[in-house]
């Protein structure tokens, strides 16, 4: 993982000393890896749209055979089978890009030891971005002598709302009461709420890219789910 983040490290540092500008750096970066990794978040939506096809013949199925499920399991892979669909296939994108994530925490979490290779070398840098003073630092207000999270944690948890309920909205709906789709529903308020509260503590740099990929997120999705003209 550390060479993963060195290599991801490197790669900020080459964008940082073509523009100048730390807070610009990290923007254009975000979009590099998601770029990079769009293929994968491709494969991963297309497989939940395909599903999302196939999901009303899968519910006829759960209802008429709901007294054996070892036939209803057999009848649905056949609708599977049928439309080419592998229901593992949108596993598969999430497990390759997790140890890039972790990566790209640990590099905007830690710039002196990734990117920058010394303090002294992050000292001499600008670190300030509108009206950010310090991307090292939490981005905060202080009320009533205690830090609450600011612009960039506010902004990081409705990108993260948005991007899951976007995400949600296209997931195949079969029972209200079923744990799997309470636990999404219930992880679709709580995970912004947990970004805004990380929010206060995390550098503002982390959460400036938290921000950017989130955005870019929704306008992947919005393209890709898009109906396909006929």
């Amino acid at each position: 993982m550390s060479a993963l983040s060195g290599a991801l490290g490197a790669l900020l540092k080459l964008v940082f000393e073509m523009i100048n500008n730390y807070g610009l750096a990290i923007i254009i970066f975000t979009i590099l890896v998601k770029l990079a990794l769009y293929p994968l978040t491709r494969a991963q939506t297309k497989s939940m749209k395909e599903m999302q096809h196939v999901q009303p013949m899968i519910k006829q199925l759960q209802e008429k055979y709901k007294d054996n499920q070892q036939l209803m399991q057999q009848k649905v892979m056949e609708v599977y089978k049928e439309h080419k669909i592998n229901p593992a296939a949108g596993c598969l994108p999430i497990l390759i890009q997790m140890p890039i994530l972790i990566g790209l925490f640990n590099v905007l979490r830690e710039p002196v030891k990734y990117v920058f290779k010394s303090q002294a070398a992050y000292d001499a840098i600008n670190t300030s971005f509108m009206w950010i003073t310090d991307l090292a630092k939490p981005d905060v207000v202080l009320l009533g002598g205690f830090e609450m999270p600011w612009i960039l944690p506010i902004l990081a948890a409705l990108t993260t709302y948005f991007a899951s309920a976007m995400m949600n909205a296209k997931t195949p709906k079969t029972d209200k009461k079923d744990p799997t789709q309470m636990t999404q529903m219930m992880m679709l308020y709580m995970l912004p709420l947990m970004i805004l509260w990380w929010g206060k503590t995390f550098p503002a740099g982390l959460t400036l890219y938290w921000v950017v990929s989130n955005v870019f997120q929704i306008a992947q999705q919005y393209i890709i789910m898009r109906p396909e003209k006929s």
